[in-house]
């Protein structure tokens, strides 16, 4: 085995398992709580806002 595709298996082992348990973390703490109800949690969030993730952080206005 070459030494170059053992590093890059590693990495890609890696990478794959952050991104398992930080999808794991997201879904714990999301639904840790049942629906409706009001709890005081720190949410586990990326860097940026989530309204920066997904579409407009408020509704387009169309002018004439």
């Amino acid at each position: 085995m070459n030494i170059s595709t053992l590093y890059r298996d590693l990495t890609c082992g890696l990478a794959a398992a952050l991104i398992t348990l930080f999808l794991g973390i997201t879904f714990v703490s999301s639904t840790a709580a049942a629906p409706g109800a009001h709890v005081a949690t720190v949410h586990f969030t990326l860097l940026r806002p989530a309204h920066a993730w997904f579409g407009q952080p408020e509704p387009a206005v169309l002018v004439d």
